[in-house]
């Protein structure tokens, strides 16, 4: 699962630095990359975008801009996840292959690694999904994962999936366990529930609370 190098693409050859913008904007039309590597004596220089090319002079050639290319890159053992990563910095959907003496190898397109994504327990096993936020000087990775098994719940993976100067928020994929008991345990260690959850006695509570309190004052 983590050989990301089975994804390995060399539909299309590198673009040459010799090459001229003209040629550079037909290959961009032809296909749906927003970068793509470029080489030079059969190096790796960088990468050209498809929106810097399309500003470019049809009858210059690639090497007049070089200032112009990004010089994003994987490695061929990067872990997959690393890889996703560097799609996301770079907001490219084609990532540079490089193995450890600096060759260029071929490319990866993000739709296989999203693939691979796709295949970890975290999204393909059954569970519910739990998205706690706490101050960033609060919160604790380990605490979570203790407030979670010890209500005999099973983590299938959790991330940051947001965060500000003053807090985090988790989000946490749990297989098995008692949902209700895991979000009373978070908020008693003072983790406020982004999530909704039916399971979740405490807002239905309140909710029987305030529908009771209305019906009282509405006598």
């Amino acid at each position: 699962m983590s050989d990301v190098t089975q994804y390995l693409n060399n539909d299309f050859r590198a673009i040459d630095s010799s090459e001229t913008l003209s040629s550079v904007k037909d290959f961009f039309a032809d296909g749906h990359f927003t970068h793509f590597p470029v080489t030079e004596n059969d190096i790796y220089i960088g990468s050209i975008g498809a929106d810097d090319a399309d500003t470019f002079e049809d009858d210059k050639q690639l090497s007049h801009y070089r200032y112009a290319l990004e010089g994003f890159f994987a490695r061929t053992n990067m872990f997959w996840l690393d890889v996703l990563e560097l799609f996301a910095i770079n907001a490219t959907n084609v990532i540079p292959v490089l193995d450890e003496s600096n060759k260029y190898v071929g490319y990866y397109e993000m739709a296989d690694i999203v693939r691979l994504f796709n295949e970890t327990p975290f999204l393909k096993e059954q569970g519910g999904i739990i998205v706690v936020e706490k101050g960033v000087a609060d919160y604790s990775i380990g605490q979570i994962t203790q407030i979670v098994e010890s209500n005999n719940g099973k983590i299938l993976g959790l991330f940051i999936s947001e965060s500000t100067v003053d807090t985090v928020q988790v989000t946490i994929k749990i297989a098995i366990g008692g949902i209700n008991e895991i979000i009373q345990t978070f908020r008693r260690y003072d983790y406020e529930i982004i999530s909704e959850h039916q399971e979740d006695n405490y807002l239905r509570n309140l909710k029987d609370r305030s529908d009771y309190l209305d019906k009282y004052l509405n006598i």
